[in-house]
């Protein structure tokens, strides 16, 4: 067994978080998230245009 594997999936894990928050204060600022936020987040950078803002 490898350890770190374990490791790696933390890392992983933080990286996700990251994206989140990342994306998240983009949008509240008005802004556009990165693509790379977008594609971590499992979010297809092209369609994220399409979403209708109310």
């Amino acid at each position: 067994m490898n350890a770190r594997k374990p490791l790696g999936r933390i890392g992983n894990l933080v990286r996700t978080l990251g994206s989140a928050v990342a994306a998240a204060a983009a949008v509240e600022r008005g802004h556009r998230p990165a693509n790379q936020d977008l594609v971590m987040l499992g979010i297809d950078p092209r369609h994220f245009d399409r979403i209708r803002h109310y």
